[in-house]
């Protein structure tokens, strides 16, 4: 709690930077918005950056090559630790296919003292590619696509996530629940 020029009292929102990485189709924004929902109702202060949006607006131009998968992911890194820095429980469901990457995100936040914590969504491939959200999956069989991530493009799975979700396993409130929990353990919910 702090005190503000009036002397009415506030409180402090501690920022935090979740990052749900996993494989297209694997559920990584359907439970960041169920558990951004179950925040705001609780009086956080969340925001989302969808994976889809920001390639379109922040993005827009850089391709699907390794390079520019980096670039992609730094650049939501730096807007997710600027809102975290301020007060914001950012959730990014970003595939974010590339471990170096997603080292480098954690770096920049362990530089300016801000919260990281990355969330493995572990659904095998095979379930995605039934899910198949965005119908990548069909197009890739169909010759259509290529540089699918887990495909035919390399996915490199965290070794060591703060946190797995086999969301093959369980609902996605169950999976928002379980996620929520570990923010609940580290202070942050």
């Amino acid at each position: 709690m702090t005190t503000d020029q009036e002397g009415s009292m506030s409180v402090t929102e501690t920022g935090a930077t979740i990052w749900l990485t996993g494989l297209p189709s694997a559920g990584k924004t359907t439970i960041a918005y169920e558990l951004a929902g179950r925040l705001r109702t609780e009086g956080h202060r969340v925001e989302v950056l969808d994976g889809d949006e920001i390639r379109e607006f922040l993005s827009a131009g850089l391709g699907f090559s390794r390079e520019d998968r980096h670039t992609n992911v730094a650049r939501i890194g730096f807007v997710a630790e600027l809102l975290a820095a301020n007060g914001v429980k950012v959730l990014v469901p970003v595939i974010a296919p590339f471990a170096d990457s997603r080292e480098a995100v954690r770096g920049r936040h362990a530089a300016e003292s801000t919260t990281y914590l990355e969330v493995h969504v572990a659904t095998p491939v095979e379930v995605c590619s039934v899910r198949d959200v965005k119908g990548l999956y069909a197009k890739q069989a169909a010759g259509e696509l290529t540089g699918l991530t887990g495909v035919d493009d390399p996915y490199e799975a965290p070794e060591s996530p703060d946190l797995r979700i086999e969301s093959h396993q369980q609902t996605v409130q169950e999976s928002a629940a379980a996620l929520h929990a570990l923010l609940t353990e580290r202070g942050l919910a």
